[in-house]
């Protein structure tokens, strides 16, 4: 079965990095775009990355776009979000995602925290 497990969250300091990575498994991932979301308290979960099947033409929120840089490595079925120069707006349960034939798969999620 389809699985994605998330790992890399912690509490930083606002202007700290973090690298994200998302494990996959139960399915061809090279063939499948990977998706990074993001769900903060009491907010609706929103899209932050994504990235095509072989790596190309990554797309990013508004929100990040020159802070954030997602990347994938199929050999090793795994996709990073690196985060750079956070802010106490990132702070949210990160979630890795694949659309597949229209069923959407989703993992667990690792919380990140960027406070002083």
């Amino acid at each position: 079965q389809v699985q994605l497990v998330e790992s890399g969250g912690a509490l930083v300091q606002p202007g700290g990095s973090l690298r994200l990575s998302c494990a996959a498994s139960g399915f061809i991932f090279s063939s499948y775009g990977m998706r990074w979301y993001r769900q903060a308290p009491e907010k609706e979960r929103e899209l932050v990355a994504n990235i095509r099947n072989d790596g190309s033409n990554p797309v990013y929120a508004d929100s990040v776009k020159g802070r954030f840089t997602i990347s994938r490595d199929n050999s090793e079925n795994m996709v990073y979000l690196q985060m750079n120069n956070l802010n106490p707006e990132d702070t949210a349960v990160y979630y890795c995602n694949v659309n597949i034939y229209g069923l959407e798969y989703w993992g667990k999620g690792t919380l990140v925290t960027v406070s002083s």
